[in-house]
């Protein structure tokens, strides 16, 4: 059986696919390069908030459409989530596996190929290294690690507690294993991801593993760096600070979901912080690495979000000054303790908030890579830019991440030179460009 995967949401279900191709290539069927090669194409969707469920169902209509002889296994968050519902209601679909166990992924598939219309969602199974990831769905030079699976902080507002359970953490061994086996195959950022890493290692009663785990992969020899995404400010591990101020390879790059700045907000979030809180960490971050990135998220819209509350939000946002910075539009999603709140605020109010966001972002970016310019930054090239056919003289350029970009969420780096793609360069930056840089290859 040859099989494709349509990849939809986070790098976690980026992860996801990767585990399902090992499994199902483990199990003798191959991965072929896109839906008219394969006699069975795996969708394997989001199902977070609204938009992204409507992107992954959208997707599996529009391969029905294009390809109506073939095969189309539903995976990830949203068959996790619906499953029932969208076996009653999703003709389209020959079969549905949720994410929570992927070593069903063999038997979803042939199942699903012997025209059985599978509904599998079975539990967690009990705790086990996963399959090596041969095939990696990324840039070259990049591969994310998951360290947790799931999240217990309980925000009001989120459905992952729904769709992928309660937190369980990898041991640090398994999870620097690993890392050393990734490195050991050319890889130059590894990107350390989960729910909250904060949180990692509370699940099993010890105190936060986040500073153990950075300090044993500071130990692995090597050309290589390490990207550290979402952490729940309200847990931030202030002892990784010396490990990452001692090991350049550990970046100075922190993804830290502020959501509000609001304290009544962010209670009826089910969060502790607040503006004052929030400032101060940053305040303590930059302190320990003056040259740090800072990546957040705020979420507008939530039910009972004034006019004061989003002016508090405004004012933060000014204060903090933070490198990147994503806004969304609250979700209702049914299951979740905010379904039910009161003070629903109108949708076109919190995508105009979300719009005074995102236009006061641009400015503060803008000014916040300013400081990088005639500085010179290792690159992770990702791709050649191929001219335009016909174009005369076409200038070589590339396109890759500086150590403050992470993957698919910030600018880019715009490198005049040709570059091997999983190479690093050593580039000079000339110039902001929008939200990217403009560099050369030195």
């Amino acid at each position: 059986m040859k099989f494709w995967i349509d990849l939809h949401g986070c790098a976690k279900n980026q992860v996801d696919a990767e585990e399902l191709a090992a499994r199902l290539e483990a199990a003798g069927h191959g991965y072929v390069e896109g839906a008219e090669a394969a006699d069975l194409v795996i969708v394997n969707t989001c199902g977070f908030v609204e938009d992204a469920k409507r992107e992954s169902i959208e997707a599996v209509m529009a391969l029905r459409r294009a390809y109506p002889g073939k095969r189309i296994l539903v995976a990830g968050c949203l068959s996790q989530r619906y499953a029932a519902e969208l076996a009653a209601d999703m003709p389209e679909a020959d079969g549905f596996l949720g994410n929570a166990d992927l070593g069903a992924a063999a038997r979803a598939a042939e199942l699903c190929l012997a025209g059985e219309r599978p509904v599998l969602v079975p539990p967690p199974p009990s705790p086990a290294p996963p399959p090596r990831r041969a095939r990696l769905f990324d840039y070259p030079g990049t591969a994310n690690v998951k360290i947790t699976e799931g999240c217990s902080n309980r925000c009001s507002y989120c459905a992952i507690p729904l769709i992928r359970g309660e937190l369980r953490s990898r041991p640090v061994d398994e999870v620097l294993a690993e890392c050393a086996e990734l490195v050991a195959r050319g890889i130059s950022e590894l990107v350390l991801i989960g729910q909250d890493l904060g949180s990692y290692g509370l699940d099993s009663g010890s105190a936060q593993l986040l500073p153990e785990l950075l300090g044993r992969l500071s130990g692995l020899p090597g050309a290589f760096r390490v990207r550290v995404l979402y952490i729940h400010p309200d847990r931030f591990p202030e002892a990784i600070l010396p490990v990452m101020a001692a090991d350049p390879r550990i970046l100075p790059y922190f993804d830290l979901p502020f959501q509000h700045a609001s304290g009544r907000i962010l209670r009826a979030m089910n969060r502790t912080g607040d503006a004052e809180a929030y400032l101060g960490l940053l305040g303590r971050i930059r302190s320990a690495l003056p040259d740090a990135a800072l990546r957040s998220t705020f979420l507008v819209g939530f039910p009972g979000e004034g006019e004061e509350d989003f002016a508090e939000l405004r004012a933060f946002q000014d204060e903090a000054r933070l490198d990147w910075l994503g806004a969304f539009a609250y979700s209702r999603e049914e299951g979740t303790p905010a379904y039910s709140l009161p003070g629903r605020v109108p949708a076109k109010l919190a995508q105009a908030r979300k719009a005074a966001i995102e236009e006061a972002q641009e400015r503060i970016t803008r000014e916040r890579l300013e400081r990088f310019v005639g500085r010179e930054l290792d690159v992770l090239v990702e791709e050649v830019v191929e001219p335009a056919p016909g174009a005369e003289d076409a200038a070589e350029l590339c396109i890759g991440r500086a150590w403050n970009q992470a993957p698919d969420v910030d600018g880019l780096t715009v490198l005049r030179g040709l570059c091997e793609p999983g190479a690093v360069a050593r580039a000079k930056v000339l110039a902001v460009a929008g939200v990217d840089f403009d560099a050369a290859v030195l």
